[in-house]
């Protein structure tokens, strides 16, 4: 019998993913048929999207995405009780970002505990959870947005930034990608912005 791997749902970060079906203030479009929502700007408007996914998931009868769009609408909700509030859109993407973090957390478990049916399920899970996230930002556009960024606080001050102003940096960074409407994990922006600093 195999022995139990533990499933660790875990802390909160920003998460490099898969293209997304949100982008800015607007849907573009939504694949499987559910109705168009035009300002994804709108407080609770995503929890609202996803209530549209669930029901054409059902009709499709397809079970494994009607499951995970449930996992995410209890998570909008939960936060949202949480805060006796509907959830602005930053907070939205914050808890699919939690959701997708603990599920990597758990497939790098399932992986060392020789489980790839379960590191799969969470992987399917992770493919409809950033359907509904902006899209993520590569490594070279990363780079490209720190190296602004860095220059940007440079022109202000008139010198290079130091390793002291790393967080000021990260700020600037996560404030760009949020303009752009795209995303990127925060373990990655900390470590370019750390390396270019050096550099």
């Amino acid at each position: 019998m195999a022995e139990a791997v533990p499933n660790p749902r875990l802390f909160p970060v920003l998460s490099v993913g898969a293209p997304s079906l949100m982008s800015g203030a607007k849907l573009a479009r939504i694949p499987t048929g559910a109705t168009r929502i035009e300002n994804m700007s709108d407080a609770g408007a995503l929890e609202a999207l996803i209530s549209q996914q669930v029901i054409t998931a059902m009709k499709l009868h397809d079970a494994e995405r009607v499951g995970t769009l449930r996992l995410i609408k209890n998570a909008l909700k939960n936060k949202s009780i949480e805060k006796r509030e509907a959830l602005i859109p930053a907070e939205e993407q914050q808890a699919l970002a939690t959701m997708i973090k603990q599920r990597r957390d758990s497939i790098e478990q399932f992986t060392k505990g020789n489980r790839p049916e379960l590191a799969a399920k969470e992987a399917s899970e992770i493919v409809v959870i950033e359907e509904f996230l902006p899209k993520a930002l590569d490594e070279d556009g990363l780079r490209a947005l720190v190296a602004e960024a860095i220059a940007e606080q440079a022109g202000k001050s008139g010198q290079k930034p130091t390793p002291k102003e790393m967080g000021s940096i990260i700020k600037a960074v996560q404030a760009k990608l949020q303009f752009a409407g795209l995303r990127a994990e925060g373990r990655l922006v900390s470590e370019q912005v750390k390396a270019m600093l050096a550099s």
